[in-house]
This record gives structure tokens, C-alpha cells and sequence, in this order.
């Protein structure tokens, strides 16, 4: 089972929903001209570019996994020796992965503040009009 994110055309426009629930918090309260929304393209690229970098090192680990549990099945002295350098990757993979979860958070939450901010200024610019 492939468990890769799958990629998907964020710059095509969805249809318009008459609900405002959490799955449409990545479309922006802005419409254009013909009523449809346009996807925050800004945003799916940080998540998307985040998730596949965090799928890569998960990706390596399941094989490097599977390299120590072969290694440490054959008993072989040489091979259970490979194992501490497996190991030591698979952990620093681990940190590459908590790392890149970390920096999205960050990223996304100073995304979503900035868009807020910006929200409101348009409000206010709308009303002092």
C-alpha cells in the first residue's frame, strides 16, 4: 500500500459551498468575479511541500526497518554491526521528520494570522468606505 500524499491540482477552482466548514479553511473568504473560490494556493504548497519532504524520510525508514530486521534475523556479526549505523539513521530521520511537522505548524499557524489580519483589514477598509 503506497501511503505517499497524493498530489492533487490546487489551482484548479472548486465549486462554491454554502457551508463554511474546517475542510473549507484552505479557500480564501474571497470570491472572484464568477462566485466560484479560489484555493489558497500559498498555503497547499507549504503543506504539500512539508508532506512529501516528511513522506521521503518515512519512506526511508520503512526500508532501512527492513534492512535491520533482515540483518538482525541472519545473526550474521557483520550485518548486526550495520545495524547501529541503520539504527542512527532511522534516527535522524525521526528528527528530520519532527523537524519538517514542527516548521509547518509554524508556517501555517503565521499563515492563517496573516490572512486574519489581512481579513480584517479589508473589513475595516470596507466600512470606512
Amino acid at each position: 500500500m503506497d501511503s505517499s500524499v497524493e498530489e492533487t491540482n490546487y489551482e484548479s477552482k472548486s465549486k462554491p459551498r454554502k457551508d463554511k466548514t474546517t475542510s473549507n479553511r484552505w479557500i480564501t473568504e474571497t470570491e472572484n468575479g464568477d462566485g466560484e473560490e479560489e484555493c489558497d494556493v500559498e498555503a497547499w504548497e507549504t503543506l504539500s511541500k512539508g508532506f512529501k519532504e516528511a513522506q521521503t524520510a518515512l519512506d526511508q525508514n520503512r526500508l532501512l526497518i527492513q534492512q535491520v530486521n533482515d540483518n538482525h534475523q541472519s545473526k550474521i556479526p557483520d550485518n548486526l554491526v550495520k545495524n547501529v549505523k541503520l539504527i542512527q539513521e532511522i534516527n535522524g530521520n525521526i528528527s528530520k521528520v519532527s523537524d519538517v511537522y514542527s516548521n509547518l505548524s509554524v508556517n501555517f499557524s503565521k499563515l492563517v494570522q496573516q490572512r486574519r489580519v489581512k481579513s480584517k483589514n479589508d473589513k475595516m477598509e470596507i466600512a470606512d468606505s
